[in-house]
Formats: structure tokens, sequence, C-alpha cells
């Protein structure tokens, strides 16, 4: 089947080859009028009516133009000793007949045509090598440039079609990784994060405190939210939930803020990892979470008083802070900063970007 450009340039070639012969034939016969005899006038001027009605044809019924193609050709034919006999003007309206010809039909219709055409022109201007040599060659020529522009569309329309395809696959690959990405945070939020709970403290982790964050690293990695991602959320109402659930003594405060719902997602997912670290690695039982509206976006802190630790040391294999908060912001279009020193740990996380 052709594709969308092969099809957009056989629609135009048909709706403006029958116009182009029109208007071609027209001009020709009416310096064809001026050049025959003035005793063989009415005859011209019975002729270019016909060829005049031919046009109109060419404009509005490529079927009954057809017909009239031919009708017009072999009328001047039969006119021909009339006119003069010198057989431009029949020779003119045959060739530009011919070569239009090969743009509107196909050639199982124009060659046995012009043949015929030719046949009769023969028949009555004589035969000159020339000239049928000429024909043959001009529809010829016009024959292999229509295929050659319409191979050139079908290859357009190739590279497009390839083109499409390897985007919907770059999409797809993009779309996996960002998947497997954020397979990696949560996982590194959940599941990891409880093992390596279990390995450092080994017999004296609270097997109570560990069966809890297994439940809930069990609940975050089967449930849903069931909110569409792209409906409008507030932040403080979403950030609710991790607070209260959190072990830590937070100190939360927060104004409206409505983000999309995939950037809410990723607020709570990096606020939840932020504070985590709170709980496994600061040293202190309390946090603060502070939400901001700032115009359109919104900008959430997360700070304790703990021990803190050095940011530039931290290897890029660990996906906490890498993966979880700031890969995982950048995802939707934000940022997240991680500042530490001791006695004060901050992540500062931002939507939009800026």
């Amino acid at each position: 089947m052709p594709g969308q450009v092969e099809t957009e340039l056989l629609t135009a070639i048909a709706r403006f080859a029958g116009p182009v012969r029109g208007v071609g034939v027209s001009l020709i016969s009416v310096f064809g009028v001026l050049s025959v005899p003035t005793e063989a006038l009415p005859l011209g001027l019975g002729l270019l009516g016909l060829v005049l009605i031919g046009a109109v044809a060419d404009f509005r019924s490529p079927r009954l133009s057809f017909v009239l193609a031919v009708v017009r050709v072999v009328a001047l034919c039969a006119a021909h000793d009339e006119l003069g006999g010198t057989g431009q003007w029949t020779f003119n309206v045959l060739t530009t007949t011919a070569i239009t010809a090969q743009w509107q039909w196909s050639p199982k219709v124009t060659v046995p045509t012009t043949a015929a055409l030719l046949a009769v022109y023969v028949t009555a201007a004589g035969f000159d090598g020339a000239a049928v040599l000429r024909v043959v060659v001009e529809c010829a020529v016009a024959l292999a440039a229509f295929r050659l522009v319409r191979r050139s569309s079908r290859r357009v329309d190739e590279l497009r079609t390839r083109r499409a395809a390897m985007e919907r696959a770059e999409a797809v690959a993009l779309e996996r990784r960002g998947r497997e990405r954020e397979y990696l945070a949560l996982l590194h939020d959940t599941a990891s994060a409880t093992f390596l709970v279990v390995a450092v403290d080994g017999r004296e982790a609270d097997q109570a405190e560990v069966a809890g964050y297994a439940r809930r690293d069990l609940d975050l990695l089967t449930g849903t939210s069931g909110v569409p991602r792209d409906s409008a959320v507030d932040v403080g109402s979403s950030l609710r939930a991790v607070v209260e659930h959190s072990p830590l003594a937070v100190d939360a405060r927060w104004e409206s803020a409505l983000v999309p719902a995939s950037v809410a997602l990723a607020l709570v997912r990096a606020v939840r990892e932020a504070l985590a670290n709170v709980e496994r690695h600061a040293g202190t039982g309390a946090a603060e979470v502070h939400v901001r509206a700032i115009g359109g976006g919104v900008e959430v802190r997360v700070a304790d008083s703990g021990r803190g630790f050095d940011v530039g040391a931290v290897s890029d294999h660990r996906r906490g802070i890498r993966g979880s908060v700031v890969e995982r912001m950048a995802a939707v279009g934000g940022t997240a900063e991680v500042t530490s020193r001791p006695g004060r740990t901050t992540v500062r996380l931002a939507w939009p970007r800026g």
C-alpha cells in the first residue's frame, strides 16, 4: 500500500495532470488557428471549440477527459490536409496529450493509446521517423520521470516509517530504563534497606522493628496509589501519611501546593528515603519536614540535627541519595540537593527545576 507521501504525490499529479494538458493544448490550438489558411478558418475555429470543450473536461472529469483527449487528436489528424498540411498544430497537441497521459493513467492504457494515435497521425501526415522517435522518447522520459519521483516519495515513506519505528523503540527503551531505575530506587528504599539493618545490627536488631520494616516494604512493593498520573494532588496531603508512619518525631509544617500526581509520588518516595536515612544513620530520633509553595511549584526540606556525613564521599554505587532522591526528582523535572555537616543535614527537593 502506498504511504502518505506517495499517496499525496499521486493525488497531486492526478489533480494537476489534466489541467496542465487542458491549458497546454488550448494555447497550442489558439496559435494553431492563427496559422491556418483563411479558407480553413471556420474549420480551425470549430476544432478550437472542440479543444476548449476537452480542456473543460481536463479540469473536471478525468474519465471524460481521456475520451475527449483522444477525440481531439483524431479530429485534428482527420483535418490535417484542410488545415494546411503542416501538421505542427496536430503534432504538438499529440505530444502534449501523450506526455501528460503518462502521469495520469497507467502504461496499460497509455502505451496502446499512444501507439494508436501515432498510427492515426502517420496515416494522415505521412511517416516521419524523427517525429515518431520524438514522441516515443518524450513519452518514455515522462514516464521515467514520473516513476523516479514516485520511487523517491516511496523511499521517503519508508524512511519515515523506519524513523517512527526507531522513535517508538527509543521511547520504549527510555520507559523501560526509567522503570528499571524506579524499581532499583524503590528496592533500595524498601527491602535492601531492611536487609542492611539486619546485616549491620545482626542479633542486636529489634525483631519487632525489623518485622515492621518488612511489612511496610511489602505494602510499598505491592500497593498502588490509584491516582491518575496527570491529576493534580496536594503535596502536604500526600506527605501526611509518610510523616505519620515514620518512627521519628517529625516536626511537619506545610503549605498547600498542587502538583501532578507523578511529581507528588516522586516527592513522597524521596521524603520517605530521606526520613529512612535519618532513622538509620543520623543517630537522632527527630526530623523536620517543611513544605513551601513557590510560584507554580513546591519546595520540600527534610532536615535533622544528627551526626551528619560527607556528601562528596558517598560512592556512586550507593543508590540511596543518587537513585532514590536525586535521579527520582530529576526524572519528573525537579531537583534534589543534599548538604550535611555535623549537627545539620538538609535534603532540599524542588519542583519544577529552576
